[in-house]
């Protein structure tokens, strides 16, 4: 890349590289950063004033390759250099595997350009298109199904109710009761299908710190003992706009099902869920970049989420819980991609994650 281009020799910031998805930095000829772009200050989770004059390498399990690329893009044995490695960053227990990215700038001070681009990342966003792709020929297929029952459905009940009211005797009409029941049941099913695209989209100023208060006062109310609800909160996150009830909606059904699924921790007296919020920096949601998202992560210690399960947690009518109506997590997807955010869910026995990622202006 073309330093030059980017940002004037000594200057604090290089436009070029500030919005670059990727983490980025400017290092001389030994590997110390002179500059390091947002994505890599929050991919490290070290500020830029604290990195600048560190080794890039302190973050890597291969100093001897880095150094070793440096020397050959330093050299003009290669004009760029690629390789994998392993690093640790922000928040991750364990190293993961990256590919850096070594090469020649012109920039009067000899700065070489690394790049470092997460394996991973890549996977998460194929499988973020995927499930927005998979959202979508859902809520196509809810709303053309939920209409094919409706109609039939109070046909249906109509010609129970009258011939409830022909039937002489009552030991008959609970038949016809049982009917009319099961097309309420049927209906309310329908109506829960069809809510999040009937409701209007109501938009004011949100405070993630509210919804997750919100949220936790009911929580408390009906598991009033035997659970622990921790609270991690970011206070610089501002607010934003949203539709507030549509995002209590979604926590709150992501948070139950936690405590639903923590049940015999309940009876222990040790089950924990956690509400934690971070700012995250050069976001890419619904396929657009922003500067700015922030990170919601519901955190349980329950059994985790079925293996049979985990690829299809977020489609309708898929549950693993008995007489769960497998829509509660639906429309939590629904509702958070209708704010341009993403929805994910990490799980093991005994730490199970949701992440919701909302732009911020």
């Amino acid at each position: 890349m073309n330093a030059a281009a980017v940002g004037q020799p000594g200057a604090t910031e290089y436009p070029g590289l500030e919005w670059l998805a990727s983490m980025a930095a400017l290092v001389d000829a030994e590997g110390a950063i002179e500059y390091a772009n947002p994505a890599l200050e929050n991919g490290l989770g070290v500020s830029r004033r604290l990195l600048n004059g560190q080794n890039l390498s302190h973050w890597m399990d291969c100093p001897a390759l880095w150094q070793e690329s440096l020397l050959q893009v330093r050299s003009n044995e290669f004009s760029s250099k690629r390789f994998d490695c392993m690093m640790r960053l922000r928040d991750l227990r364990e190293a993961v595997q990256v590919q850096l990215i070594v090469a020649r700038t012109d920039h009067p001070q000899g700065l070489l350009l690394a790049e470092v681009v997460e394996i991973s990342q890549q996977s998460r966003l194929e499988r973020e298109e995927q499930w927005h792709n998979q959202a979508q020929a859902n809520k196509e297929l809810i709303r053309n199904l939920a209409h094919e029952i409706k109609n039939p459905l109070g046909g249906l009940r109509g010609a129970a109710q009258l011939l409830h009211a022909e039937l002489p005797s009552a030991e008959l009409q609970e038949y016809t009761q049982v009917i009319i029941a099961e097309a309420d049941r049927l209906q309310t099913l329908v109506d829960r299908l069809l809510a999040p695209h009937r409701k209007p989209h109501v938009v004011g100023d949100v405070n993630i710190h509210e919804v997750c208060e919100h949220v936790r006062t009911l929580l408390q109310a009906e598991f009033p003992q035997g659970l622990t609800i921790e609270q991690d909160y970011d206070a610089s996150l501002p607010e934003f706009r949203g539709d507030k009830e549509q995002l209590i909606q979604a926590v709150l059904n992501i948070a139950h099902n936690a405590a639903q699924a923590l049940q015999q921790r309940i009876v222990q007296g040790d089950a924990s869920i956690v509400f934690r919020t971070r700012v995250a920096r050069q976001m890419t949601l619904a396929r657009q970049r922003y500067k700015l998202a922030l990170v919601l992560h519901i955190v349980d210690n329950g059994p985790g989420v079925p293996a049979e399960l985990k690829d299809r947690i977020f489609f309708p009518l898929i549950s693993g819980r008995e007489g769960g109506s497998g829509l509660g997590l639906t429309l939590a997807q629904t509702f958070v991609q209708q704010h341009q955010g993403t929805i994910e869910c990490d799980s093991q026995p005994g730490h199970t994650e949701f992440r919701i990622t909302l732009p911020l202006p």
